[in-house]
């Protein structure tokens, strides 16, 4: 088998375990035993189970966020509208992707959890600013780039913290709501208020 073959395999297997036990009580031999490899094996592709997850949420993460940035068109008459909406999916598909792969449980209870929320925020943030940015008709200036991380950085910190806030499936849905039509508008207003 190739390495980028045994680099997928090791991911696939984590993923249906991280999905049907979740993070924090699947282990590498588990992850190992899953792929039909030698635990060893894993080490030598990944160097933790934090950083699988990590690949794993990130490319989720950006398979969803690259097609939403397709149908993204900031030049549009909506253009607060737009911004809005793509910043709403971009925040669920991130609380999805958390909630799926890690469970909020583990992220209250782990003393690692926060450095690795922290590193995973980066690493959606520059995925969101590059993502956004090649999608534009125009390469964006250091004004624009600076609105959008604003943007960006408001939201996936309200969106952090329904983790720990959110008790059930209906809390989040209402802290949702509450983002989509408390919240945001501001933030949007924020972010575009420099342009007119």
């Amino acid at each position: 088998m190739d390495g980028d073959k045994i680099s997928v395999s090791i991911k696939e297997a984590a993923q249906q375990l991280f999905r049907r036990y979740g993070y924090h009580k699947t282990s590498v031999n588990e992850i190992a035993a899953k792929a039909n490899l030698a635990k060893a094996t894993i080490y030598k592709y990944f160097e933790s189970k934090e950083l699988i997850l990590n690949v794993i949420i990130m490319d989720y993460l950006e398979k969803h966020i690259k097609e939403l940035a397709q149908k993204y068109s900031p030049d549009g008459q909506d253009k607060a509208e737009v911004i809005a909406d793509k910043v709403l999916r971009v925040s669920r598909l991130t609380y999805i992707a958390c909630n799926e792969f890690i469970g909020w449980e583990f992220i209250r209870e782990s003393v690692n959890a926060q450095a690795f929320l922290k590193k995973l925020s980066d690493e959606i943030e520059e995925l969101l600013l590059d993502t956004f940015a090649q999608a534009r008709t125009t390469p964006p200036d250091e004004g624009v780039i600076k609105r959008m991380r604003f943007l960006i950085n408001a939201s996936k910190s309200i969106v952090f913290s329904f983790a720990f806030t959110s008790v059930s499936d209906a809390d989040v849905k209402k802290n949702f709501i509450k983002f989509r039509n408390d919240i945001l508008p501001y933030l949007i207003k924020g972010a575009l208020s420099s342009e007119d």
